[in-house]
């Protein structure tokens, strides 16, 4: 399903048969920072430019580019103990290989767990420059990749990760951001809210396509509703997702923006438009051109706002 239009136009056939452009641009834009719509046969975005959160006139007049930051990246297995239940969690940190100490992310799987795949993304933040966990909890728990159920101990689990985390020698923050995707977002809603780490650990939340709703709700829940957690989420936040996203999904995540919106909280949902599930993550053999310019383009920025949050936050 597309999402609300923001500055569409349309062709409207008057009495005398002619074709005119009428511009139906809303007065309010919906939850997304992003406008799909076309003229005639074009994609166009008649937003003002001030409204183009994405624009940059030093590249559109000059064609200077803002360069990320890459680092060849070293990683390490590593475990800790969820004190809860002394279950032992194993992981991977992913830092950059040059010596020094980087600012902390936690990354959390989702439902298809810790594999090589999902790996990558991990990989590819540490490469901007951070010092990355990524907590294995499928397999601290002995869980199959792909569960229909949700097992409320692993929570548990990615909560330890943050202490473990922010203790490591070459983290060089008092805080992390949370980064995840898919069931991963819910992961690292529940553990900043409920554990309340949104207010001694956790300074910002990234996260991909995330499942906004517990998954064990029933199906009325699942596509009319978010979580209620998202209410009680203050931290900076920032989402991405493609147009083709699963409707049930996509439904959730921009019903819970615009009300997070509503109440006046610093929230970015990006939606890349021509891309559809995992295109973050999809094999070469099926991936799209769209797909790695928006892989790409989220990268940068997800890494650049978890940057901005956290440098605020280094060690003395």
């Amino acid at each position: 399903m597309l999402p609300r239009l923001l500055g569409v136009a349309c062709l409207t056939i008057g009495l005398t048969g002619g074709a005119v452009a009428q511009d139906i641009t809303p007065e309010t834009a919906g939850a997304s920072d992003t406008a799909v719509g076309r003229r005639f046969d074009a994609p166009v975005n008649t937003l003002p430019v001030e409204q183009k959160w994405w624009w940059r006139g030093d590249w559109y007049d000059n064609g200077l580019l803002d360069l990320p930051a890459n680092h060849e990246v070293v990683e390490r297995q590593v475990s800790y103990l969820n004190k809860v239940d002394d279950t032992e969690v194993p992981a991977i940190v992913f830092r950059p290989k040059a010596e020094g100490r980087f600012p902390a992310l936690l990354f959390q799987h989702g439902r298809r767990g810790l594999d090589d795949v999902v790996q990558r993304l991990a990989r590819r933040m540490a490469a901007r420059g951070f010092v990355v966990l990524a907590p294995d909890v499928y397999a601290a728990r002995f869980i199959e990749q792909r569960p229909i159920e949700h097992f409320e101990a692993t929570e548990g689990d990615v909560n330890a990760g943050i202490d473990y985390l922010l203790a490591l020698p070459d983290v060089s923050t008092t805080r992390a951001c949370l980064y995840s995707h898919t069931r991963g977002g819910y992961y690292t809603l529940k553990v900043a809210v409920n554990f309340n780490r949104q207010k001694d650990a956790v300074v910002c939340y990234v996260s991909f396509y995330p499942h906004w709703q517990d998954p064990a709700a029933p199906e009325p829940m699942q596509v009319y509703r978010y979580a209620a957690e998202i209410d009680r989420l203050n931290l900076p936040t920032m989402v991405f997702i493609g147009e083709y996203e699963q409707y049930q999904r996509r439904r959730s995540i921009e019903t819970a923006v615009r009300f997070m919106k509503r109440a006046g909280k610093d929230v970015k949902l990006v939606i890349y438009p021509g891309v559809g599930r995992g295109f973050d993550f999809r094999p070469p053999n099926v991936r799209t051109f769209a797909d790695d310019l928006a892989t790409k383009d989220s990268n940068t920025r997800a890494a650049a706002f978890m940057h901005a949050h956290l440098a605020k936050w280094t060690r003395q």
